[in-house]
């Protein structure tokens, strides 16, 4: 289960406090898949980078019961000098791998993410699809109860994006989603539920037709 209790976000400006969010209280059961739709802006990756413990929220508390996964997303979270290799290493560590753990998701995440040689190569010389690639086999390296998903489904080719799916699918038997996406379609079809972001505010909806006719009338203002 996630629980926030009263949280508000907001970063320094001149013109004072911009606030992401404020005073934000609601509940996701641990059961559910959820779908995270909001306008540009309204802070959809900000609420995936606090659940992740990526972000802080500057006032209010963040409860999360089970082990969520960082934010799969289309960029960020390696360090650009060192090799795929070296930053899949690294990850390992964190999680407190033995050898042979490291070894076999190494060996994983070279075959899913198909980097070939360029796995041995820093960073820094990737391009987007290929850092993508890399983040997204390093994910799926690791069981976690609850996966954070913003806009995965765009990393590389068709054939790709299929493998992707296919692998978020063998999952979902263990795990659940969270998930951000411009593409409702797809909400529809992988969520139980949806939180719509509005106003620096959050609905949650545990009927997907009453939370979608909510955002397609926000965002129709």
């Amino acid at each position: 289960m996630i629980e926030f209790n009263n949280v508000s976000k907001y970063y320094p400006t001149r013109k004072g406090k911009k606030y992401i969010f404020r005073n934000l209280s609601f509940k996701i059961p641990d059961t559910n898949n959820v779908g995270v739709l909001g306008l540009n802006g309204s802070g959809k990756s900000t609420l995936l980078r606090m659940i992740a413990g990526i972000d802080y929220p500057n006032e209010g508390e963040i409860k999360i019961q089970g082990s969520v996964s960082w934010p799969l997303a289309l960029g960020g979270g390696t360090q650009g000098s060192m090799t795929g290799r070296e930053n899949a290493e690294f990850v390992s560590r964190i999680y407190g791998d033995n050898d042979l753990e490291r070894d076999k998701k190494l060996a994983f995440i070279l075959d899913f993410s198909e980097l070939g040689e360029y796995f041995e190569l820093p960073v820094n010389q990737y391009s987007s699809g290929m850092r993508s690639r890399l983040l997204f086999g390093l994910s799926m390296a690791f069981d976690f109860e609850i996966y954070l998903i913003d806009e995965i489904t765009a990393v590389g080719d068709i054939r790709f994006r299929k493998k992707s799916r296919q692998a978020l699918l063998e999952k979902r038997g263990k795990s659940n989603y969270i998930i951000v996406s411009h593409n409702v379609n797809e909400l529809v079809k992988e969520c139980d539920s949806l939180l719509v972001l509005n106003n620096e505010g959050v609905n949650f909806f545990n009927d997907i037709k009453e939370g979608l006719d909510f955002y397609l009338k926000l965002a129709s203002c």
